[in-house]
């Protein structure tokens, strides 16, 4: 793949751009199976490669420049901004796409926050496309609501240029940090969520709750998840970190009772709207701190899916999982050093099979998912 602005030096973000993508599969394999050196793996599948560009259904960029002259990118620490509107990442449709919403930074007069002087409104603007149906959903995040009024009597044009922009929304960040988004988050568009589909599953992503960035790969994902958990022939299971709820409503049929967890409320209504859709009644959705809600649990389900942040299920978790010990953990991760350090915790049970997913191209990050069995199996 070929990237301007990293042939320039001006950003290294695919820190592996110029290793052959083999051999980014190959490190990436020889790392996981590094992690799990002293665990006894059965099967050591075959990892499932990405395309090389155009991958990306998100856009999270840092608003910089002028009012008229808009940057979207990222931010150096020294301060030098860096458009990336032409990354090679994000699909060639993208690009008009940021070009009309510069026209509307300026046309609303929402002015560039200035890290340094910390003066301006505009943080970040973020976009994410359905690849099932084409809408987008966009997000401005301001420093506070003091440009509201504006931005909205100027929507009417920009929503006549990008009709596909069908969830447009404000989120207020007023607090002087890298952070990306704040609790208040004001919808402008009738819509609240973009539809995606995956393998006939219909997914719901809503201005704040998580979904993945490489809907191929994530995919691939869930659809390999479904086929492991099916072979087991389980009818009751948790689906703990459940996100939108992409690996449970995979996994489950209408005689399976699921039980998904998740903290933030948003994701739990996506996940609801989809289990509603596919008519799948034996399933509820709690917004809840997973761990919390698993060790104050008496009765556990068969199979157990876990889908944690970077940070890994923690020892709590752990603890309560290797005494009560469901008959099958599926352990889903985007960080194999915490997962492989979970696994060792989980004392009771062996890896039946692994497979690693490429969801970040260009990087050392990987997906990887891993089906544990009880040893008393």
């Amino acid at each position: 793949m070929q990237c301007t602005q990293y042939s320039a030096g001006h950003c290294h973000s695919c820190q592996w751009l110029e290793k052959p993508y083999f051999q980014q599969l190959e490190d990436k394999q020889q790392n996981l199976k590094q992690l799990l050196c002293q665990t006894i793996v059965n099967q050591w599948l075959l990892p499932i490669a990405s395309q090389q560009n155009a991958f990306r259904n998100k856009a999270k960029m840092v608003v910089s420049g002028s009012v008229e002259r808009p940057l979207l990118g990222m931010l150096h620490r020294d301060g030098v901004a860096v458009d990336l509107c032409n990354c090679p990442l994000y699909p060639a449709h993208f690009q008009p796409v940021f070009d009309v919403v510069k026209s509307f930074i300026a046309c609303a007069g929402l002015t560039p926050y200035n890290v340094a002087r910390k003066r301006g409104e505009l943080k970040y603007l973020l976009l994410t496309e359905s690849r099932h149906s084409g809408e987008m959903m966009l997000r401005f995040v301001l420093r506070s609501e003091m440009k509201i009024a504006q931005l909205e009597r100027a929507l009417p044009r920009l929503r006549e240029q990008l009709p596909q922009l069908t969830v447009i929304s404000v989120n207020i960040q007023p607090i002087h940090m890298a952070i990306l988004e704040g609790e208040k988050e004001i919808l402008f568009t009738e819509q609240k969520a973009l539809k995606e589909e995956f393998n006939g599953v219909p997914l719901y992503i809503r201005p704040r709750s998580f979904f993945q960035t490489n809907p191929e790969i994530a995919s691939e994902l869930y659809a390999t998840a479904r086929h492991w958990v099916r072979e087991l022939k389980i009818s009751s299971m948790w689906d703990l970190f459940c996100g939108v709820g992409g690996f449970g409503l995979h996994c489950a049929d209408k005689d399976t009772r699921l039980t998904g967890i998740e903290i933030s409320p948003e994701a739990i209504d996506c996940a609801a709207d989809s289990a509603k859709t596919l008519g799948l009644e034996n399933i509820e959705f709690k917004a809840l701190d997973s761990t919390h809600f698993a060790v104050a649990k008496d009765h556990i389900p068969q199979l157990v899916l876990v889908n944690p942040p970077r940070r890994g299920m923690g020892k709590e978790l752990c603890d309560y999982l290797s005494r009560m010990a469901p008959d099958y953990i599926l352990y889903s991760s985007c960080n194999a050093q915490t997962m492989a350090k979970d696994i060792t915790a989980l004392v009771n049970y062996r890896v039946e099979k692994t497979q690693l997913f490429d969801m970040f191209p260009h990087t050392e990050h990987y997906e990887v998912l891993t089906l544990l069995v009880s040893n008393q199996n």
